[in-house]
């Protein structure tokens, strides 16, 4: 049964160690100190079971665990090569195991391994006394056997290397006795064979040697001179032989270690103690102080538990008469969390694409705290408003990995602060900052602010004018946002609106490439496209309407009555016809639009002006009063119609109107009054130019009779009596309006201004206002009112006939009027 039991505790320890193994790769090592730098340790590709290359490809780095590199790995030959000379005494001390922890990392995949080097000591340190010389005062009465301690030699070597023996001069008093203490050291002490008697011999002088086993061997010496007292034989006693402390490293000067006190039995200055350090290094003698009269050690230098946890020192109590006492004080160092963590940084990523995937690792790093416990426990982490997060390793390693899309256009850059805190009391954190850089890639299409524009261009415009922009926006930089336009061609076989215009590829300006008419097109569509410059590019389109704007440029055009050079348009009129009787309508229309086609007619001319009358707005011809047997039978009527534009366009067209006894008579043949105008022109012609001298000569009359009533007044002495003038009888031959109504002239309630044409009988009229002017008999300031006829332009039937032609080709098709 109990060998059950034992084959069951062998099979769980030889599991542990296979799982211990699987958990963490330790590779060991071993090499002598004080060897030269790039000398070999190991070549480290066996033992990682890797070959030549690969240590290249997974990016080998070599990771110290303390703040010094001793070794470097050649990455090519996978050769561990010492980097630095390693001095193991300053390095371990006295520490048996000096081993140098280092660790090999290898990424794409991650892996650890721990290098462990153990430093060999050498034989390098020969024995040394902190003195030359030891002086002892030993009173003449000790008895034989006594032991008197002296002051081991220092070897910092260990093993075979270190002190192995002593030897002591030949003399005829005393012995050499060596001692093993607890901790491995060799107390060296003189033992006392024959009593000494001052008056044989007062003074001795030894030397004791100290050898080491090292190959060569090397040795120290040290001169021990010996006074011989006189008697006192009471030696000072310590109350403890050894004192236990317990010190809290980085306490401040002056802090009370502990308190020795020793006895002496004896009166007088043989009972006078002093205290001192006795075979104690030097290092102790700059981190304390003892007080030689009160026993008191207090704190000198810096404690510091990372360099030294204990420390183990002699105090030796003398009296007046020479004797002394000895004991030993330990202090053990307590830890204080006075190490904050340290970030270390391995690898960093600094600028990543935007399009990275999740678990990218940016940065790898490793945590570290020289303190022990709780205080050398750490705690890393970042902030939660970031897109990357921590992943933890093995041995406080950490990657920075990607949780989150990035986006460029948001954020562009991340200052990621990484914290390290222990679990010391109270906690120290230290952070370390990474800066990581978004680069762009080509994700955003170019936006433009409407999906929709709108423009406006003037009919007639000139070619190159600039219509408009079109601008659109991408939020990717430098050449993923650089956006050029283009236009996009029409549907095939459809209108090339494309055609029209063109845009700037690099601003967006649009610009007509013609002139366009806004009666052959009113608006049209086009499609811009904006494309960006990345790879692949991205575009959006935009959809811009072009809104022709109307122009007043062209002219009224009648059709009816067509002017043209057939045969003229008569309107038949029955003399019976009442006023308000509806002659005919006139229709015209206009190829513009807006305001532009807004149609007014106006009787610009006429045989009777008083007869007719047109609508500004129907066009509608009609009597303003019953006829007379003193109208003209044959009436021509000038009609003009003019449009609302700016500025305003106008055309004319010819009416003739001739006056019938009734609609059954047999006169509704086509007259020519063309053949008769100029016979009715050269009466009236004749008959204005016999009122104009009439009028003429009556002004002549006026004028003259105010400018001799004037001079009468002006005269004191004379005498003048005014007398009305005396206008010549009128004419019988002429009538009082100056026509005659048989002849087709107008009515008396115009008056005319006659324009006689030289070298032939016809002539032209306008409209006036009266330019005789009027004065009243009964006044004696005689004013003078003058009106002025608006004037009309001259219109030949000639002209008439080829703008008829003209507005015939432009319309193309002529559309009768119905009456």
């Amino acid at each position: 049964m109990e060998d059950c039991f034992k084959s069951k505790q062998g099979l769980c320890f030889l599991l542990f160690l296979c799982v211990t193994d699987v958990l963490c790769v330790s590779i060991h090592y071993s090499v002598p100190e004080e060897k030269k730098s790039g000398s070999l340790v190991a070549n480290v590709l066996k033992d990682l079971k890797l070959g030549i290359e690969e240590l290249s490809d997974r990016r080998a780095q070599l990771v110290s665990k303390g703040s010094k590199q001793y070794f470097h790995l050649d990455t090519d030959s996978g050769a561990l090569l010492i980097n630095d000379k390693i001095d193991r005494e300053a390095l371990c001390g006295q520490s048996e195991l000096c081993l140098l922890q280092t660790e090999i990392v290898l990424q794409k995949p991650l892996e650890f391994y721990t290098i462990e080097v153990m430093v060999e000591d050498v034989n390098d340190n020969a024995p040394r006394f902190s003195q030359n010389d030891f002086h002892l005062e030993i009173p003449e009465n000790v008895p034989p056997n006594t032991r008197f301690p002296l002051e081991s030699a220092q070897d910092v070597d260990l093993g075979e290397n270190s002190i192995q023996n002593y030897t002591l001069s030949p003399n005829d008093y005393f012995m050499l006795r060596i001692e093993n203490k607890k901790d491995g050291r060799k107390s060296v002490g003189l033992v006392l064979e024959n009593p000494l008697d001052r008056e044989k011999q007062s003074y001795l002088e030894l030397t004791l040697l100290a050898l080491d086993g090292g190959v060569p061997q090397r040795t120290g010496t040290v001169k021990i001179k010996i006074k011989i007292l006189d008697n006192n034989d009471n030696f000072p006693q310590f109350i403890q032989s050894e004192y236990k402390v317990r010190l809290k490293e980085n306490s401040p000067q002056n802090t009370l270690v502990s308190k020795v006190e020793a006895r002496d039995l004896d009166f007088g200055s043989n009972a006078q103690i002093v205290y001192s350090f006795h075979q104690v290094p030097e290092k102790i003698l700059g981190l304390f102080h003892l007080n030689e009269m009160t026993g008191e050690i207090t704190v000198m230098g810096e404690i510091d538990y990372e360099k030294e946890t204990s420390y183990d020192m002699s105090i030796k109590a003398t009296d007046g008469g020479g004797l002394s006492g000895h004991c030993s004080v330990l202090v053990e160092v307590e830890d204080v969390n006075d190490n904050a963590p340290e970030v270390s940084l391995i690898s960093l990523t600094d600028t990543i694409q935007e399009d990275s995937p999740l678990n990218t690792v940016v940065a790898l790093f490793s945590i570290t705290d020289c303190d022990s416990g709780d205080n050398g426990k750490t705690m890393c982490s970042v902030q939660m408003n970031l897109p990357f997060a921590l992943r933890s390793t093995k041995n406080n390693y950490y990657q920075l990995v990607i949780q989150s899309p990035l986006d460029r256009e948001r954020v562009p850059e991340y200052n990621v602060t990484i914290t390290a805190t222990d679990q010391g009391s109270p906690r120290l954190t230290s952070t370390r900052i990474i800066h990581v850089q978004i680069s762009d890639v080509n994700d955003n299409t170019p936006e433009f602010e409407k999906p929709l524009s709108e423009m406006s261009l003037q009919e007639n415009n000139i070619p190159g004018l600039l219509i408009g922009s079109v601008h659109a926006i991408d939020l990717d930089m430098e050449k993923n946002g650089k956006v050029t336009y283009s236009l996009l061609p029409g549907e095939p076989g459809g209108t090339p609106e494309a055609s029209y215009i063109s845009i700037n590829s690099e601003t967006g300006n649009m610009y007509a490439l013609r002139s366009l008419d806004y009666e052959q097109i009113k608006d049209f569509k086009v499609t811009v496209r904006a494309t960006d410059g990345g790879i692949p590019p991205l575009s959006s389109d935009v959809v811009v309407r072009v809104v022709i704007a109307d122009e007043n440029d062209n002219a009224p055009f009648f059709l009816y009555p067509l002017q043209n050079s057939t045969s003229p348009c008569n309107e038949l009129l029955p003399k019976m016809a009442e006023a308000g009787y509806l002659v005919t309508k006139v229709v015209a229309v206009d190829r513009d639009s807006g305001q532009n086609s807004w149609l007014s007619y106006e009787l610009l001319k006429a045989t009777d002006p008083g007869l007719f009358s047109i609508g500004a707005q129907n066009g509608e011809v009609k009597t303003r009063r019953l006829l007379i047997e003193r109208d003209s039978s044959k009436q021509r009527l000038i009609i003009a119609v003019r449009d609302n534009g700016v500025p305003p366009q106008t055309s004319t067209a010819t009416l003739n109107v001739l006056l019938v006894e009734g609609f059954s008579d047999p006169y509704l043949k086509v007259v020519d009054v063309r053949q008769q105008e100029h016979e009715d022109e050269g009466t009236l012609t004749m008959y204005l130019v016999v009122c104009l001298a009439s009028v003429s000569s009556v002004f002549l009359l006026c004028i003259i009779s105010f400018a001799v009533i004037k001079i009468c007044k002006k005269d004191p002495e004379g005498t003048f009596i005014a007398a009305p003038p005396h206008f010549p009888p009128a004419r019988p031959d002429i009538p009082e309006n100056c026509t005659d109504s048989q002849s087709g002239s107008l009515s008396r309630n115009y008056q005319y201004d006659v324009c006689l044409t030289g070298g032939s009988l016809s002539s032209e009229f306008r409209f006036l206002r009266p330019l005789i002017p009027i004065f009243s008999l009964a006044d004696a300031n005689m004013s003078v009112t003058h009106k002025t006829s608006p004037g009309s332009q001259d219109l030949s039937d000639s002209l008439e006939d080829n703008k008829s032609k003209e507005q015939v080709r432009k319309y193309k098709k002529i559309i009768p009027f119905a009456r």
